[in-house]
């Protein structure tokens, strides 16, 4: 069974009634025992007045005093179950109600003890709605002649028992090991695992990566049925019926630039971009993005395997990707090939504003490959262009020397934020999870085409919001004001005569002004790397909402690495859809968007 209890309710909205076949095609139960398994988990929801059944189908019961949470414990023993919603109580739950739910679990709790001023409310877990900890980080040791797994983490109040044959085990004895869940705590039996890799004798042994991607449980290979679905995607060849439905722009300029790091180690070119001057003076920046949605249809095994990883995850030495390679190489955009794209066409006036924009399917075929490095090379004269290159540096400069400061200059003069740092190996040009744009100063062409490819997103989420239609946007909330306060007194002590007055909330703005005085100081890298960390993560909501790094009030979302982030492949389903659903029947020209 490879949906967790969340999962399951997650598909139950509105109080509407829902179709167990249902259930069973968007949770990917494809053979008898998920489907069994599946049963047996709806029946007993059904028992614990979790969901009820009408006519053959399932309907969600909303119960009083008891809220979703995840459990954040203590080395003693005790827990808070944290709400999602900022002003919500925590809820105290104590050890003999935590009904074998560990740290980190995602959880119903149900409130027993009304809270009041000095003290939280209390709670008891009602049901565990997903295990954060499938497998752990753990040593071995030998008790009463038998073998268990001791976790690393001292949250963790318990002791696996393994199952392995003996004599393996006795290899891995006082060993750091990566440990697989078998069997959760059940009644009056203990959780039971198996060792999945001896990591060292310990941590200091324990390679980097096996230890990082063992303690975040994240998968250093695709599953064999995975790499089977692979073979069933197209081939690269386009058919002309689909060249036909689509803006064929193979004619246009169209270059990439990608980072050393992501052309060694991430196989994946999403974006290609196009530039040239209308007749009325302005320019028509062309971003495009890789159509990942026109060869992995939802629901497939691909998908949800995709939408369980979540995001490609870089590790510096290795970068853990979403989909298998196959699906890289037919979807790249590689030089001299055709490949499928969806291309946020936008006008930008000589003041650096996005006038209008056009998002529509489309085939292009990219005719330069450049890196940061070589790109910051050709626009500064210090190498000069090959005869293939001397059509490409006019756009090149164009679009780094005038349209990119124009855009910059919009950016900050609304208090979109930008924070130097040493390097920058995202795997994203965009923002990324930051929030903020990460210039690094030896190569300020990274940061030029971040200014840029973030138009893409604000085009792709006004039209969402202009057509009505569904989405997911990306917001981030402004930083809490006791985070910075010693941020502040730390560079006063270095020495910086901060001019910024805080007392109950922070705008860009005031950002603004510190990134400026810390670009002063000798210790700004670090001054810089302490400021990222007052801001709060990125969220994905289904309302637009603000961002704060961006200084965009409302309507911004991720669409251009549908690769390698899956919301970004949400919203270019939505995108295709309006396409497909949105276009005139005589012709194949989409609607006025």
């Amino acid at each position: 069974m490879e949906f967790s209890i969340a999962t399951l309710l997650a598909q139950f909205v509105d109080d509407k009634l829902v179709a167990g076949k249902n259930l069973e095609k968007k949770l990917g139960c494809e053979d008898e025992e998920s489907t069994h398994k599946l049963q047996i988990t709806l029946d007993a929801l059904e028992k614990i007045n979790v969901l009820v059944k009408e006519r053959g189908k399932y309907r969600r019961i909303y119960e009083d005093q008891v809220v979703e949470a995840k459990l954040r414990c203590s080395s003693k023993g005790f827990c808070f179950a944290i709400q999602e919603e900022e002003s919500a109580d925590d809820i105290y739950v104590r050890e003999s109600h935590l009904s074998n739910a560990w740290n980190g679990d995602r959880v119903f709790v149900k409130i027993i003890k009304e809270g009041s001023r000095r003290r939280s409310p209390e709670g008891e877990v009602k049901l565990i709605l997903e295990r954060s900890n499938p497998s752990l980080l753990a040593t071995v040791i030998e008790n009463e002649a038998k073998y268990k797994a001791v976790p690393l983490d001292d949250r963790l109040l318990f002791e696996l028992d393994l199952k392995e044959k003996e004599a393996d085990l006795k290899a891995a004895l006082e060993h750091l090991v990566h440990v697989s869940v078998l069997r959760y705590p059940l009644g009056q039996l203990p959780p039971l695992g198996k060792v999945t890799k001896v990591l060292g004798s310990d941590a200091e042994e324990a390679a980097d990566v096996d230890i990082v991607s063992c303690k975040h449980d994240l998968p250093l290979e695709f599953p064999e049925k995975a790499i089977k679905a692979t073979s069933t995607l197209p081939g690269a060849r386009i058919p002309a019926a689909e060249i036909k439905n689509r803006h064929d722009l193979r004619d246009k300029l169209t270059f990439t630039i990608e980072s050393e790091f992501n052309l060694e180690n991430s196989p994946w070119i999403e974006n290609a971009f196009t530039l040239e001057q209308t007749s009325l003076g302005e320019w028509q920046l062309g971003v495009h993005i890789a159509d990942v949605a026109h060869y992995i249809e939802q629901d497939t095994i691909l998908d949800r395997i995709a939408r369980k990883r979540g995001v490609a995850v870089n590790l510096r030495k290795q970068v853990l990707p979403l989909f298998p390679e196959k699906v890289s190489k037919l979807c790249s955009l590689i030089p001299g090939r055709s490949r499928l794209t969806i291309s946020v066409m936008l006008t930008i006036d000589s003041q650096g504003n996005t006038s209008e924009y056009q998002i529509i399917p489309t085939v292009i075929s990219v005719d330069h490959q450049l890196t940061y490095q070589e790109t910051q090379e050709l626009i500064s004269d210090e190498k000069k262009p090959g005869k293939k290159l001397a059509s490409l540096l006019p756009a090149l400069k164009d679009l780094f020397f005038t349209i990119s400061p124009l855009v910059k200059a919009q950016r900050l003069q609304r208090g979109g934020l930008e924070v130097t740092t040493p390097e920058n190996h995202s795997l994203f040009k965009d923002e990324g999870r930051v929030g903020a744009i990460l210039g690094v100063a030896s190569l300020p062409v990274h940061s030029m085409l971040t200014e840029l490819t973030i138009l893409a997103g604000k085009a792709v989420a006004e039209h969402l919001q202009a057509l009505e239609l569904p989405g997911i946007y990306c917001t981030q909330a402004e930083p809490d004001v006791e985070e910075l306060e010693d941020l502040i007194k730390l560079g006063s002590n270095l020495g910086l005569a901060i001019d910024l007055n805080v007392e109950e909330r922070v705008s860009s703005q005031d950002y603004q002004r510190l990134i400026e005085q810390f670009d002063t100081s000798s210790a700004v890298m670090v001054l810089n790397y302490l400021l990222q960390s007052t801001f709060k993560p990125v969220k994905y909501l289904t309302k637009p909402g603000k961002h704060f790094g961006l200084a965009y009030e409302e309507g911004y979302t991720h669409c251009i690495s549908p690769g390698q982030r899956y919301i970004d492949l949400i919203i270019q389903r939505i995108l295709k859809a309006v396409f497909e659903h949105g276009r005139d029947r005589v012709t194949a020209e989409p609607k006025k968007e």
